[in-house]
């Protein structure tokens, strides 16, 4: 029985300023110890329970934030962008289970540095809802028929994957008070909770895929308008308006790999407002 991970940073217990969640802040190497220690409890919890094989994918920023050195050796390690499928790059039709950890809110949304997926989308929605990258990525497991027995992160996140996900175990391991501060656990105690909910998720295994819509069409507003004039470069998308773009596709994989194409030409466009900035 094979468990996949996927581990995010954002909603990590002890985890809230923007200090810690990017390379090069004197908080980033605490948050990649805090991140590591998440993902060895769940990948505990997924053992106990009876998994016989688990793959993680580190799925935070540039995916190269965990520990290798310290993460248990009985996973597998998928790391490293780009790719595809993003955080759920490595998942398959196999996998009896899907677990993410250290998850957070969508962009606009009240939650710990809440966004989804890049920091120049400000909404991203799915036929006309505007979802999380927790509901993106568990609509990509369940195509492939996977259910997500397990979300842990901020109250938050937490509160929208037991009304958005049948039958999950959503573990809360800090209350957000504001978007870079926290009422969190200690880690210890956090570990604890998410190893013992991946027990005892993994070994009920009762939990069902979401269901994935017959028609999917794809919106994301953009901060600027250049973000979307570079995005919209690619084809069969369709202008809304000066910050939007649209675009039917045909199944959850096409969904996905449209989201990270336009997140990279996105940030072709803050490349070049940070490059004006710099010559003022």
């Amino acid at each position: 029985m094979r468990v996949f991970i996927s581990v995010d940073m954002e909603g990590v217990a002890g985890v809230a300023t923007l200090d810690q969640i990017l390379r090069g802040g004197t908080g980033y190497p605490r948050a990649q110890e805090l991140m590591t220690a998440e993902a060895n409890a769940a990948i505990r919890g997924a053992f106990a329970g009876g998994a016989t094989e688990v793959v993680v994918n580190d799925s935070h920023g540039t995916m190269d934030n965990l520990l290798h050195e310290r993460l248990d050796p009985r996973a597998r390690l998928v790391f490293g962008a780009p790719r595809a499928s993003c955080m759920v790059q490595g998942i398959t039709r196999d996998d009896a289970m899907a677990v993410f950890v250290g998850y957070h809110a969508a962009a606009g949304a009240h939650g710990v540095l809440s966004h989804t997926f890049s920091s120049s989308f400000t909404e991203l929605r799915v036929n006309g809802q505007p979802m999380s990258e927790a509901e993106v990525n568990g609509l990509y497991a369940g195509s492939l028929g996977v259910p997500v027995g397990v979300l842990t992160g901020d109250d938050q996140i937490c509160q929208l994957a037991e009304k958005a996900f049948p039958g999950i175990t959503a573990v809360p391991v800090k209350d957000a008070t504001g978007y870079a501060s926290v009422d969190t656990l200690h880690p210890q105690q956090a570990c604890e909770r998410i190893e013992d909910a991946v027990t005892a998720a993994v070994n009920a295994g009762e939990v069902a895929p979401l269901d994935v819509p017959d028609s999917l069409s794809l919106e994301i507003d953009f901060g600027t308008p250049l973000a979307a004039d570079i995005a919209g470069t690619v084809p069969g998308t369709r202008r809304v308006s000066a910050r939007t773009l649209q675009r039917d596709v045909d199944s959850v994989e096409d969904l996905l790999g449209l989201v990270m194409s336009w997140y990279y030409l996105a940030s072709i466009a803050s490349q070049q407002t940070a490059a004006i900035a710099l010559r003022r």
